[in-house]
C-alpha cells in the first residue's frame, strides 16, 4: 500500500485541525444563540371585569389564540436556528476547502528546502564512481532554522568526504608514479645484465625471473593508475566507435592467445569518451575472458551494437561456473571469486574494477551475469554520442 507523501499528510493535518476547530466553533455558536433567543411567551388579554362583555372573545378562542402565538414564536426560533446551522455548515465546508488548498501551498513552501536537499543527495548518489559529485553543495539560504542547520551539516559532511576521496585518489596516483621510476630502473639494469655476452646461464635465468616479476609489478602499477584516472572527471572526449576499438583489441588478443578462438559480431556502436580508457576497458574484458577460460574447447565472443538507443559492448566466455552471489565481488579491487586478496600468477584482481570505473566515468554501467554452463557474460553500456 502506497503511503501518503509528507506534504499530503501535513495538508490533512492542517485541514483536519481547521475543520475540527470550525465544528467546535459552530457548536458553541449554536448553543449560545439558542440560549440568547427569547422563549415563547404566554399572551395576556384584558380582564373581563373592565371590558364590555360583548367585546370579549370566549375563553376557548383565547386559548386558541395563545397557542397560535406560541406556535409562531417556536417556528420562528426553529427556523432561525436551522438557518444558522445550515449556513454555518455550508460556510465551514467552503472555508475548510480553502484551508486545505492553502495548507497544500504552505506545506509545499515549507518542504521546498527538503526537496533541494533531496535533489542534491540524489545527484551525488547517481554520479557513478566513488567520490564523483561530492564537490556539489546545497548552499541553502534563508533563516537559520532547523532545516538550514540540516543543510549546513550535510554540506560539512560532503566537504569532509570530498577531501577524503581527493586525498585517496592523489595518494594512489602519486604512489603509482613514484613506484614506476625504480621499477623502470630495475628493468633496465636486469636487461643490461642479461644481455651481456659473458653472462652465465644462471644469471640469464635469474634475470628472466626478475624481469617477469618486474613486469607483474609494472602491470599492477599501471592498473592502479588507470583506476585512479578513471575515477576522475574526463578531460578528453572524442567521438569513436566501440566496434573499431573491439576489432583492434581482438587482433592483439588473438596474437597473444592463439589457442582460444575469439568470435566477434561487431556492429556500429558510436559513443563519446576517452579513447585510451575505453581501449583499456575493452582490453581488460577480452584479456580476462581469455585468461579465465577452459583449458580446452574454450571460446570467447565479443559483440558490439546499439541496444535501446545506447552503445553496448558484450563479452562472453566459457570457463568455471561462477556463483551468482560472487559476481559483484569480482568488480571490487584486488578481489576474485575466493573473496580473498589475489596472489599468484593469474592477475591482481583489477581488471573488472577498472572496467566498471571506466564505464561509470563515461556515464555508463558494467554488469555481469554468470552462464549456467560456466563463464560470464559482461555487458558494458555507454551513453550515445
Amino acid at each position: 500500500m502506497k503511503r501518503l507523501t509528507l506534504r499530503a499528510r501535513l495538508t490533512l493535518v492542517y485541514g483536519g485541525l481547521f475543520l475540527l476547530a470550525g465544528i467546535v466553533l459552530l457548536g458553541v455558536t449554536y448553543v449560545l444563540v439558542e440560549q440568547r433567543m427569547p422563549q415563547p411567551f404566554r399572551a395576556e388579554f384584558p380582564d373581563r371585569a373592565v371590558m364590555p362583555a360583548r367585546s370579549l372573545p370566549s375563553e376557548q378562542d383565547l386559548d386558541r389564540i395563545r397557542m397560535l402565538v406560541q406556535d409562531v414564536q417556536s417556528e420562528a426560533k426553529r427556523n432561525a436556528l436551522e438557518s444558522l446551522l445550515t449556513q454555518g455548515v455550508l460556510a465551514l465546508v467552503v472555508v475548510s476547502a480553502a484551508a486545505v488548498a492553502i495548507g497544500w501551498l504552505i506545506a509545499g513552501r515549507a518542504l521546498q528546502p527538503l526537496h533541494q536537499i533531496t535533489g542534491t543527495a540524489r545527484r551525488i548518489a547517481s554520479a557513478g564512481s566513488a567520490g564523483r559529485g561530492l564537490h556539489e553543495r546545497i548552499a541553502l539560504t534563508g533563516p537559520r532554522d532547523e532545516v538550514r542547520e540540516l543543510a549546513d551539516t550535510f554540506d560539512q559532511m560532503l566537504e569532509r568526504l570530498d577531501r577524503s576521496f581527493d586525498g585517496q585518489r592523489r595518494f594512489v596516483a602519486n604512489a603509482s608514479h613514484e613506484l614506476r621510476t625504480p621499477l623502470t630502473i630495475n628493468r633496465a639494469l636486469v636487461e643490461l645484465a642479461v644481455s651481456r655476452p659473458d653472462a652465465p646461464a644462471e644469471v640469464r635465468h635469474l634475470g628472466e625471473a626478475l624481469l617477469s616479476v618486474n613486469e607483474r609489478h609494472e602491470r599492477l602499477i599501471d592498473g592502479l593508475l588507470t583506476l585512479a584516472d578513471s575515477e576522475n572527471e574526463l578531460t578528453e572526449r572524442t567521438q569513436m566507435d566501440l566496434a573499431e576499438i573491439a576489432a583492434y583489441v581482438i587482433d592483439q588478443a588473438e596474437a597473444a592467445s592463439p589457442g582460444i578462438p575469439v568470435r566477434h559480431s561487431l556492429g556500429p556502436a558510436g559513443t563519446v569518451g576517452d579513447p585510451v580508457l575505453l581501449e583499456r576497458l575493452t582490453f581488460n574484458l577480452v584479456e580476462n575472458a581469455l585468461r579465465h577460460n577452459l583449458p580446452a574447447d574454450g571460446w570467447v565472443e565479443v559483440r558490439t551494437g546499439v541496444t535501446a538507443g545506447r552503445p553496448t559492448l558484450v563479452v562472453v566466455n566459457t570457463g568455471p561456473v561462477v556463483p551468482g552471489y560472487d559476481v559483484e565481488t569480482m568488480f571490487q579491487p584486488f578481489r576474485r571469486l575466493s573473496r580473498e586478496r589475489t596472489a599468484g600468477a593469474r592477475g591482481f584482481g583489477l581488471g573488472l574494477s577498472i572496467v566498471r570505473a571506466v564505464a561509470r566515468a563515461h556515464g555508463g554501467s558494467a554488469e555481469a551475469q554468470p552462464r549456467p554452463s560456466g563463464g560470464l557474460t559482461v555487458t558494458v553500456t555507454l551513453p550515445p554520442p
